[in-house]
């Protein structure tokens, strides 16, 4: 089955071709439920040779991305748990697209590790695949923090990750089927690290183009824009440079 809310960033966030190379970049959900020949076709006819796998390993199957390792695709786990207590305590008090904005914020700080490990994958040669669950939070902080370090506009990464709200349902629905709960309903529930059921609120079950605005002014204000909030993580100056000699488009 053919990947669900896949789409190369570029194409929306920068159509003038300015500043990212298309076909370099993709995002997407996980695959439902399982990548098969179909998935891996999609993955080769996009030159992807990288799959950076940011959800945590509760949420993970070793049959997930099976047939694409078989096929010679790279899988890169780059593990963000949004379940801290932290991160949950948050969770409670969300109510609006700003507060997710703030909890986007929250998460990327939370993992440096995975935010480097998932930039260095992104700059392996060939295209790479971002994806966590929905391919909407893991998936849209860590595309937002590349594509700004590429210096693409703020209302151009907003715009690129609303456009994930046209896949909802149908993310939705897959995630419904592999987890056996009402997420097309509103009804879902997550655990955090105690084992308390918490309410999924309802910002996390829509992508509000205002949440992805909130992070981005964060990242500017609390750190200084990508380009020194990455370094902070731990990434090397020369992965940095690895993905821009790869990924930016090149202006004489």
């Amino acid at each position: 089955m053919s990947l669900v809310n896949f789409r190369d960033p570029a194409v929306l966030s920068d159509p003038d071709g300015r500043r990212i190379r298309p076909g370099v970049l993709f995002r997407s959900a996980q695959p439902f439920p399982a990548a098969d020949e179909a998935t891996v076709a999609q993955l080769r006819g996009c030159d992807i040779r990288t799959v950076v796998d940011l959800r945590d390993t509760r949420e993970t199957d070793p049959a997930d991305w099976a047939a694409a390792e078989a096929a010679g695709i790279a899988v890169v786990a780059a593990p963000v748990n949004p379940a801290t207590d932290g991160l949950t305590e948050r969770m409670r008090t969300m109510a609006t697209a700003a507060d997710l904005g703030d909890w986007y914020m929250l998460l990327a700080e939370s993992a440096p590790g995975a935010v480097a490990a998932a930039v260095e994958a992104a700059a392996r040669p060939g295209a790479v695949l971002l994806h966590c669950a929905a391919g909407k939070d893991r998936t849209g902080l860590l595309t937002a923090l590349l594509l700004d370090l590429l210096g693409v506009p703020a209302e151009r990464i907003v715009a690129d990750y609303a456009r994930t709200a046209d896949a909802l349902p149908q993310i939705f629905a897959g995630l419904a089927e592999r987890h056996r709960t009402a997420l097309n309903d509103r009804k879902a529930r997550v655990t955090d690290s105690a084992g308390r059921e918490l309410a999924i609120p309802a910002p996390l079950l829509e992508a509000p183009a205002e949440a992805m605005a909130v992070f981005l002014d964060r990242v500017r204000t609390r750190h200084g824009g990508a380009e020194a909030f990455l370094p902070a993580c731990g990434v090397p100056t020369a992965t940095l440079a690895a993905f821009r000699a790869k990924a930016a488009v090149v202006t004489v």
